[in-house]
């Protein structure tokens, strides 16, 4: 199978705008998302002349550190990136200060320093009273955190702006997630909220609507009349690690379908907005949503949780039920699969399959366009010859790209029909060492002010309605038999069946 790197007349990344100049507030910075994520997304923005000047970063925390501790348990997180550069980071470090901060704390204690702080850095810079906040904390002190932000008179401002992300997950269920959203907007206008999905802030997402809206050849075709189904697969080859305690009250249904999942299916399904703009653009991805019928649980859904195994890569691997500090009986699931129907002009009869799980042969990340066959073929196929169906694929991870296959001609004195492929990926095509973090962007586009890549409340409320019934028929049939999958494997074979049922097979993995 050949492969055909395209070739253009560019290299690197594109020019963009710096913000305003801002504070922005990190709280959590000590968690895994902080340090992993966040500080290398703010450095590597800085490192683009994508930061604001000036700017000044907070990282918050309850723990006894101080300016240069900060700075000395974040630094290793920077060094890992291709982007590190000893001047680079001696810069971006002297904008980073730390205030620690006990979330339960009054308002007019440790929020008081926090407000104090943020007044010193502005006042010493000439900055305007502007301030971005993300919540990078375990979701039960969200309402906590933003209401003494705002008993502390942190949100808000005669002369700036007040904005606050927060992380997935947006409650627990449709009922939580409103509840949320009701005590958030006391304090804090919709037009101020961030909600993260980081899948949205993707390269490849992002070049998928490119792809289709830019270019003539694509959008005439892509409805019921040429295509077949689509697949979307996030694949992990990890387990839990420490997120026992989180992972075990969510399960991959709440942690990766309700957000991720529906909203790489809502980017590829939606109509064309009437511009990209936050108001066109999730307003069509919102009406994907209700076009989604309900799951028939029974029929077209499938749920596991990886029992023990192993592979190349990691040896021996424990049972799900074996991790630390999950509980012994525990019936999370760890792998689903669906067939979702949508139920409007352009997607009447196609079926979108979403796979998701951790523990699985490999990691990955691709949204697979399958394309119908010619109705008529002039070219006999070769004896036993299936032939092979087009298909475009938008690799999310690992090789992020778009790859083509498509039905050749093999050289030689007959007519031979082989797929081959044209692969384009944005290191190889652009000469980037290491492609931008979902996060690098969404952070820019929070200081910008741009709400395009961040989900609007009914569409998380909508997306919630959808999943739940599935988790209320999985927790009251506690009885199902598991592990019922190895750790490194597929998935449980009933996903196979899933598709081999419709005469189909998983692409990939």
């Amino acid at each position: 199978m050949g492969k055909h790197y395209l070739e253009v007349n560019c290299s690197g990344m594109a020019q963009g705008t710096p913000p305003e100049p801002c504070m922005v507030v990190i709280l959590g910075v000590a968690g895994d998302l902080g340090r992993t994520t966040l500080i290398p997304s703010l450095y590597a923005l800085g490192a683009q002349g994508l930061l604001p000047e000036p700017v000044g970063i907070i990282g918050v925390a309850r723990r006894d550190w101080d300016d240069a501790t900060l700075r000395q348990e974040m630094r290793p997180y920077v060094e890992d990136t291709k982007r590190f550069r000893e001047d680079q980071w001696n810069l971006f470090a002297r904008h980073l200060h730390y205030a620690k901060v006990d979330f339960s704390a009054s308002p007019e204690a440790d929020y008081a320093v926090l407000r104090d702080l943020i007044t010193r850095w502005q006042d010493d810079y000439h900055m305007p009273d502007n301030v971005l906040f993300h919540l990078s904390t375990p979701p039960s002190f969200y309402e906590e955190i933003i209401q003494k932000l705002a008993a502390a008179s942190l949100l808000d401002s005669d002369n700036g702006w007040r904005r606050v992300i927060i992380e997935k997950p947006f409650g627990h269920d449709a009922i939580s997630a409103q509840q949320l959203d009701r005590e958030l907007l006391k304090v804090i206008d919709e037009e101020q909220l961030y909600r993260v999905d980081h899948y949205l802030g993707k390269e490849t997402v992002q070049n998928m609507l490119v792809f289709r809206f830019a270019n003539p050849g694509f959008e005439p075709i892509w409805n019921a009349h040429y295509i077949d189904h689509v697949q979307i697969t996030a694949a992990e080859d990890t387990g839990i690690g420490t997120r026992a305690g989180y992972y075990d009250g969510m399960g991959v249904v709440r942690d990766m379908v309700q957000n991720h999942l529906l909203q790489l299916l809502c980017m590829t399904a939606m109509e064309a907005p009437v511009s990209y703009d936050s108001l066109s653009l999730r307003n069509e991805t919102f009406k994907v949503l209700q076009a989604i019928q309900p799951v028939d649980v029974q029929q077209d859904c499938v749920l596991g949780q990886y029992g023990a195994g192993e592979n190349e890569d990691y040896g021996s691997m424990c049972a799900y039920r074996d991790e630390a500090n999950v509980p012994r009986d525990s019936i999370t699931p760890t792998f689903a699969a669906f067939k979702l129907r949508l139920h409007n002009w352009r997607w009447t009869g196609v079926p979108f399959y979403l796979r998701t799980g951790k523990r699985l042969s490999q990691k990955l990340t691709e949204i697979t366009i399958h394309f119908k066959p010619m109705p008529h073929l002039m070219f006999a196929p070769r004896d036993g010859e299936s032939l092979h169906h087009n298909i475009l694929t938008f690799r999310l991870q690992p090789d992020e790209g778009i790859v083509h296959t498509f039905l050749g001609k093999q050289p030689g004195p007959d007519i031979c029909l082989t797929p081959v492929t044209m692969n384009f990926r944005y290191d190889l095509t652009f000469g980037i060492d290491e492609l931008p973090s979902a996060y690098e962007w969404l952070l820019h586009d929070a200081m910008h002010g741009d709400q395009t890549l961040f989900p609007r409340s009914d569409w998380i409320y909508k997306a919630w309605s959808l999943v739940d019934p599935i988790m209320q028929h999985w927790e009251a049939h506690a009885a199902l038999d598991l592990p019922n999958y190895a750790a490194g494997s597929r998935g449980p074979a009933p996903a196979d069946a899933l598709l081999e049922r419709d005469r189909r097979t998983w692409h990939g993995m």
